[in-house]
């Protein structure tokens, strides 16, 4: 008897829909990144996930803003 997906070896695809702790390979969403500021050129290391207004630290320039709303 076939089964219509093969649970050994999940597509990429359904991992990556999956909760993070129900992966195969548990794996977290949120990642840090480099950010160049487009007014001084230099380099800031942010959150993903940040949920505050991130300036950048030569020039005060906005970086980056949370846009998903906190559910109390």
């Amino acid at each position: 008897m076939q089964l219509a997906k093969d649970l050994m070896h999940p597509s990429c695809a359904d991992e990556r829909r999956r909760h993070k702790k129900k992966r195969l390979v548990q794996s977290p969403n949120s990642y840090f990144m480099d950010v160049k500021c487009p007014g001084c050129y230099r380099i800031s290391t942010i959150f993903s996930h940040a949920q505050v207004v991130v300036p950048c630290g030569g020039c005060s320039r906005v970086l980056c803003c949370s846009f998903r709303r906190k559910h109390h």
